[in-house]
């Protein structure tokens, strides 16, 4: 049976122990989508939502979430992030926002959390600024497409 590290021989939480851990280069990718009705997408693809262009503001919220992690996730480290980016894919045809972030460091620890946390809130930064006009946005599909560097290496979850 494996064992949880975020939780000591009494079943008490406690912050896993990385100070003997190499550094090396971490990267982490991940992905959400935002859907919407056509109307809700033309009005963001024209940057004409009453309460700003959306996209910027969704990417700011995204780079400033990531680096906020380590003060919303119980037991998340504090990491240096070397860089982060959040792009976004347009689908007209279904009405959708595909969001992506990746987010780089050099480190003892991954940044999955933080490239998770930046899709999260810039997902939740397009649906703030259009819910007065779409209530029925969805949220969906937020998950970890791959992750690179420490022990266990290169995963790719797509």
């Amino acid at each position: 049976m494996e064992e949880f590290t975020h939780v000591d021989s009494e079943g008490q939480p406690r912050m896993v122990d990385i100070t003997t851990k190499p550094d090396t280069r971490r990267e982490a990718v991940a992905r959400g989508l935002v859907s919407m009705r056509d109307t809700t997408f033309q009005l963001i693809k024209k940057g004409q939502v009453e309460k700003g262009d959306v996209l910027p503001v969704a990417k700011l919220a995204g780079i400033m979430a990531a680096k906020q992690t380590p003060y919303l996730i119980p037991l998340c480290h504090p990491i240096l992030i070397g860089d982060i980016s959040v792009e976004f894919n347009l689908d007209e045809k279904s009405s959708t926002i595909e969001i992506t972030a990746t987010v780089k460091s050099t480190g003892k620890t991954g940044v999955e959390m933080e490239a998770l946390t930046a899709t999260t809130v810039a997902a939740l930064t397009i649906y703030d600024m259009c819910k007065a006009v779409d209530r029925g946005m969805r949220i969906e599909n937020i998950r970890l497409i791959s992750k690179s560097g420490g022990k266990s290496g290169a995963i790719n979850l797509e």
